[in-house]
């Protein structure tokens, strides 16, 4: 037993003597590599903006340090189509600096864990998240993003910001809010729609103050933004202002967290024989500043 604890001591002495050392004598720690949003972007103002986070999805599987996918609930298309969010490289992946969500649809329906009833589906569909990992308030939110080209119905993309459940209550929706930056659907292949929910609109969207429809072609790279102040929200597509919001709702003076997602479509936008599967969601790159 000696002889034991006397190896563990000379075992532990060797460890911090070949430790690299930091000021003060104490084992230096690796700093966590700061964001990088790429060149210096201005304000209005001409005052630069900081870099608070920011993925390229360069490396060759997803950064989960930043990303959470969804394997909580499902994507509604109606009672005959609807899709359960998974984990798996079939619809979420990383490769060539850019990232990929998919809509499938397997040749046999297969149970969906987070379904109330665990019902069946042969629709999965990749979303993700940085829930519980980073969140903000106010500041520049932005992605660059191309879906799949088509005319047909059946498609739905996402790049939205949902309040941070940690500092906010979020079970009362509308009136909690939601930020959905730009929605694309393919049964309207020429825009992206911007939609502030809150109690503003609980009947609906008001054109030019919650909601707008915004010039973006499907199959096409486009970049989507919002710079968010207090009182103030403004949506930007490829460069251009497309909604103004000066309402102020306190639903949005919080944080949020930024979410990404590829959905089956609903309603008149439902999925048909003619919707092409399996259908992409790329992202080039997401990047916010405060």
């Amino acid at each position: 037993m000696l002889k034991k604890c006397v190896l563990l001591l000379l075992l532990a002495l060797a460890c911090l003597l070949l430790a690299p050392l930091g000021p003060g004598g104490l084992t230096a720690q690796a700093e966590p590599a700061a964001p990088n949003c790429g060149p210096t972007l201005l304000r209005s103002d001409g005052a630069p903006w900081e870099c608070t986070f920011a993925d390229d999805f360069n490396g060759t599987g997803l950064d989960r340090t930043k990303w959470m996918p969804q394997t909580q609930g499902f994507t509604s298309g109606g009672p005959a189509a609807w899709a359960c969010y998974v984990d798996s490289p079939d619809v979420i992946g990383v490769a060539d600096g850019v990232l990929t969500l998919r809509l499938v649809r397997d040749a046999q329906p297969s149970p969906c864990a987070s379904h109330p009833r665990a019902q069946q589906t042969p629709y999965r569909a990749g979303s993700l998240s940085t829930y519980g990992l980073f969140s903000q308030q106010y500041g520049r939110f932005e992605a660059r993003i191309l879906n799949t080209a088509t005319d047909q119905p059946g498609l739905q993309e996402s790049f939205w910001l949902w309040p941070d459940a940690r500092y906010s209550n979020t079970s009362v929706w509308p009136v909690s809010g939601e930020i959905d930056i730009a929605e694309t659907y393919s049964r309207y292949p020429e825009m992206a729609i911007p939609f502030l929910h809150s109690s503003s609109n609980l009947l609906g969207g008001i054109q030019g103050v919650t909601t707008a429809q915004c010039a973006a072609q499907r199959g096409v790279w486009n970049t989507f933004a919002l710079e968010w102040a207090p009182g103030r929200m403004e949506i930007f597509v490829n460069g251009t202002s497309c909604l103004v919001n000066n309402g102020g709702d306190s639903a949005f003076r919080k944080r949020y967290i930024v979410a990404l997602t590829q959905l089956i479509g609903a309603k008149r936008n439902a999925p048909t024989a003619a919707t092409p599967l399996p259908a992409s969601m790329y992202v080039d790159y997401v990047r916010v500043w405060q």
